[in-house]
């Protein structure tokens, strides 16, 4: 266990566009308080409601109690699943994720929340500090079975687009498809790692004469000349 375990933690996933993501996982700190926020929201709006619930009498405490389960399970699985995060965590700037960095969806969102059952044993989720504690990513056993992932909102691909001024006209006419392709990887490119990047103009030598990062800026320049960037 080290001290990055018990704050946040970076991971890079690649989504599945081919997007590189380092997302700073949350810790068990921030995900704590985003739950106590979460209590509390939950907490007033039930003291808010049995007021006038009171004068129902029977009727009413049978509201009360279907409300509390609603808010105590439905709660936390309908906004993450629509929005990725419940009040307590956009309080937090959390935000739940799949392990591909993809929303979390109903499945995921059922998942992780029904097994916040075991992870509270045996009280105080205990079960569940232990396992994000002793896990890379702060996941407690919720995430590990739905993978899922709390993180930061402020993921972003790891590279920014470049630009690239100059226009190259290519050495041989190409037809229209090809010019679409050599434009679409100027346009997607830049928010491929560099490796990526390279592995991709490697399959067009032919064009561009040349491999590995050369190549790659010879793409975006042609991309330009076919653009009228010039």
């Amino acid at each position: 266990m080290t001290a990055a375990t018990m704050l946040d933690t970076y991971r890079e996933v690649v989504t599945p566009e081919g997007v590189p993501l380092q997302l700073r996982a949350a810790g068990p700190l921030p995900r704590a308080v985003a739950w106590l926020v979460d209590l509390a929201i939950r907490g007033a709006a039930l003291m808010l409601l049995s007021f006038p619930l009171m004068l129902l009498d029977e009727l009413g405490r049978g509201i009360y109690l279907a409300l509390m389960f609603l808010l105590n399970w439905a709660y936390a699985i309908v906004l993450e699943a629509v929005w990725g995060q419940t009040l307590g965590k956009r309080a937090m700037g959390l935000r739940v994720i799949a392990r591909d960095g993809a929303p979390v969806g109903w499945s995921g969102a059922v998942t992780r929340n029904l097994l916040r059952t075991v992870d509270m044993l045996p009280f105080g989720y205990a079960v569940g500090l232990v396992s994000s504690l002793f896990d890379a990513h702060g996941r407690r056993l919720g995430d590990l079975v739905a993978g899922t992932l709390v993180v930061h909102g402020d993921a972003s691909p790891r590279h920014a687009p470049a630009t690239i001024d100059s226009a190259l006209p290519p050495p041989v006419p190409l037809q229209p498809q090809e010019q679409s392709a050599v434009i679409a990887f100027a346009e997607r490119a830049p928010l491929l790692s560099p490796a990526r990047q390279q592995e991709l103009a490697g399959i067009v030598t032919p064009l561009t004469e040349t491999d590995g990062q050369v190549g790659v800026l010879r793409l975006y320049a042609m991309a330009n000349w076919l653009l009228g960037r010039r």
